[in-house]
């Protein structure tokens, strides 16, 4: 195995960001985190101690708009969804007022709660578990959504395998989401969607078709393995190069347009549709500065989303993206850690990088 330094291109896009259209709408799940810190995870009919407990966003949309409000992104962002008419609703349409989120797709119903979770993490180790009530989420389609009247230039959508309606079978798309994301790209977005570490057989069913009409997608290691079928981590849990090379350049061919991006603990690393590969480690953080990891994806996410609405090169938007992922890790919470952006870079500047991931030939 040898180590190289990545290659760096100007701009990984096939066309440059439209002028004609400026920001990113986020739609998907909704959701309330209640996040409880324990002092271990316990066995069935055994007892574990709260030690402290904290409400706070949760699910892709609500999660990557407020890290990029908090980012500091200059440009508008959009949300799309549904909430219950409660108090928890009104409190995710309070957070969209105080971030300076178009709430104008983000919808309330009386005929479901808003979702929420109970995130259980584990003090020591900043593991978490996830108990979670789909509520509203489960009956949004986003069907109210004129994509042709939208101004945005990205549509980010979150979470597949988690969204009831739009995980539901479609005779000419596949899936509900895939004729959504078809039907943004149609009018000029480009799309980008997340997906939920769920354990089970449903990927390659539910994921698989909407990536004939995805630009970017951007997933962890373990949802990249399950749609694939490659393992990405050697028997010793080390990250396995080889397989993460192979599992984006499947992604690309099951029809991602420009970009498969896989993050995990160590870094991140991505593949375009040319062929270019990138390595980016994440930041050297103490365990001290680690409370909690319940944000760090949808913050590596919203860094890298910055960028490529930006038209930063790709390397740039990697480094953004772990950067807001290690801001994240400061709060047990998923986006009250955020920084904006120049003091989420400081971090990579004071803690340094993890050695390079190692990059099979």
């Amino acid at each position: 195995m040898t180590t190289r330094k990545p290659r760096r291109i100007s701009h990984v896009m096939n066309t440059k960001p439209s002028a004609t259209r400026s920001g990113i709408l986020a739609g998907g799940n909704w959701i309330i985190d209640q996040v409880k810190m324990i002092d271990v995870y316990p066995q069935p009919e055994s007892l574990a101690n709260i030690r402290s407990q904290s409400q706070g966003t949760g699910g892709a949309p609500y999660n990557v708009l407020v890290d990029l409000a908090i980012l500091g992104a200059p440009f508008p962002l959009y949300a799309a969804g549904l909430v219950g008419k409660d108090e928890l609703g009104e409190r995710i349409l309070a957070d969209c007022r105080k971030f300076k989120i178009d709430a104008k797709h983000l919808r309330q119903t009386q005929d479901a709660p808003t979702s929420y979770t109970d995130v259980m993490t584990e003090i020591a180790s900043g593991r978490r578990t996830f108990f979670h009530m789909r509520g509203a989420n489960a009956l949004w389609s986003g069907s109210d959504i004129d994509f042709n009247r939208v101004k945005a230039r990205i549509f980010h959508l979150g979470y597949l395998l988690l969204l009831d309606e739009l995980d539901k079978p479609d005779k000419n798309y596949g899936t509900r989401a895939a004729a959504l994301l078809a039907k943004a790209q149609k009018a000029g977005l480009r799309t980008s969607v997340d997906v939920v570490s769920e354990d089970s057989d449903r990927f390659a069913k539910i994921v698989t078709p909407a990536l004939q009409h995805v630009d970017y997608c951007i997933l962890n290691e373990f949802e990249a393995g399950r749609t694939t079928g490659f393992k990405t981590r050697q028997a010793d849990g080390k990250i396995d190069p080889v397989s993460l090379r192979h599992a984006a350049g499947a992604m690309l061919q099951l029809g991602v347009k420009e970009l498969v991006i896989i993050h995990f603990p160590e870094g991140a690393f991505a593949r375009t549709r040319k062929g270019e590969d990138f390595w980016q480690s994440s930041v050297n953080l103490p365990q001290k500065y680690i409370a909690g990891m319940a944000g760090a994806g949808d913050a590596f996410c919203a860094g890298v989303l910055l960028g490529l609405h930006e038209g930063w090169d790709l390397q740039r938007s990697l480094e953004t993206g772990v950067c807001a992922a290690a801001a994240s890790l400061s709060d047990p919470s998923c986006t009250a850690g955020m920084k904006p952006l120049k003091t989420a870079l400081a971090l990579g500047r004071k803690y340094k990088y993890r050695p390079p991931i190692e990059q099979a030939d």
